[in-house]
Formats: structure tokens, sequence, C-alpha cells
């Protein structure tokens, strides 16, 4: 299986609380996270390197200055 975007290397946060933070890569595909690991060998149509950066998978900030 193929995915749209890899996202290779980066420091892994995954919100659970269940395990600490771990250097990883997260495989994306059809906009959904289909694979989370330290190893993940799968083709890829884009690479993204995310060495030095965190990586939350599945955060989304809902935080706004909006004051309708």
């Amino acid at each position: 299986m193929a995915v749209d975007i890899f996202i290779k290397g980066g420091t892994i946060i995954d919100g659970s609380g269940s395990r600490p933070r771990y250097t990883g890569d997260v495989a994306v595909a059809d906009g959904r996270i289909v694979e989370i690991g330290t190893r993940i060998a799968t083709p890829a149509a884009g690479v993204v390197d995310a060495d030095g950066a965190l990586v939350v998978p599945g955060f989304v900030d809902v935080h706004t200055h909006y004051d309708g």
C-alpha cells in the first residue's frame, strides 16, 4: 500500500499519556493517519522531513481569538 504523505523522523507526542515522546514516522493516506511507528517502510508520494519538529497526530487546535 502506498501512502500520500510520509512524515519522517519527527518527535511524536500522541497525547494519550500512555508513552513518552519518541522519534518516529507517520504515514497518511486519503487524509487519515494509517500508520505511526519508529520504522515505517511504506512507499509515499511525498515525504516531509520532520527532524527537529514535533509531530502531534490527531491534534486539532480549536483555540481562536475571533470575537464574532
